[in-house]
């Protein structure tokens, strides 16, 4: 049942309608449905270890050309480790600031256990060093500097996380439903 629900959630990623349907009847056979994950989710829903995995694609904002770029970096260099370390390794061209921000406000980073407001608040830092260290490993001179621009990026502001009723408006705004709590 769970892998005939992953299959029905993923033919329907572009209606939220239909999602918010399945996932009530996912939570009727008693399935744990987990959060879209940057470095556990596919494209699309799938199944893992008893648990439904929210798909990428059903996140406002992700495109294929985005998620394929993604997912084929995820391949190729490993899990990512932070939010720096995504901006730095997927291109830039393809996964732009309305993606990361739509991924951060979805909770797809929430693995770094870095808050939320922290990582908006760096994320045009975040992507104008990413931009600069992808250029300069263009040009195939990569400074000192860009060689160890993760260790040195990787610092959030002391804030606070956004209260629980900001994070669903989050997940309302980039998934089109509340999937971990309702207001």
């Amino acid at each position: 049942p769970l892998e005939f629900m992953a299959a029905s959630l993923t033919s329907e990623v572009q209606n939220p309608d239909k999602i918010v349907k399945y996932l009530a009847e996912c939570r009727e056979l008693g399935a744990e449905i987990l959060p879209p994950d940057i470095n556990e989710s596919d494209k699309s829903f799938t199944v893992a270890g008893g648990q439904l995995r929210f798909g990428l694609a059903a996140v406002k904002n992700v495109g294929d050309a985005a998620l394929d770029a993604i997912l084929a970096e995820r391949e190729k260099g490993g899990k990512f480790r932070s939010v720096f370390d995504f901006g730095q390794r997927v291109d830039l061209r393809k996964v732009n600031r309305r993606v990361i921000e739509s991924l951060i406000k979805c909770g797809a980073f929430d693995f770094s256990k870095v808050f939320r407001s922290q990582m908006l608040a760096v994320l045009d830092d975040l992507l104008e060093r990413s931009q600069s260290v992808q250029k300069k490993r263009g040009e195939s001179q990569m400074s000192m500097w860009a060689e160890s621009a993760g260790q040195a990026e990787d610092r959030y502001p002391e804030i606070d996380e956004f209260p629980e009723t900001q994070l669903i408006v989050f997940e309302k705004e980039t998934i089109g439903f509340y999937i971990s709590r309702h207001p």
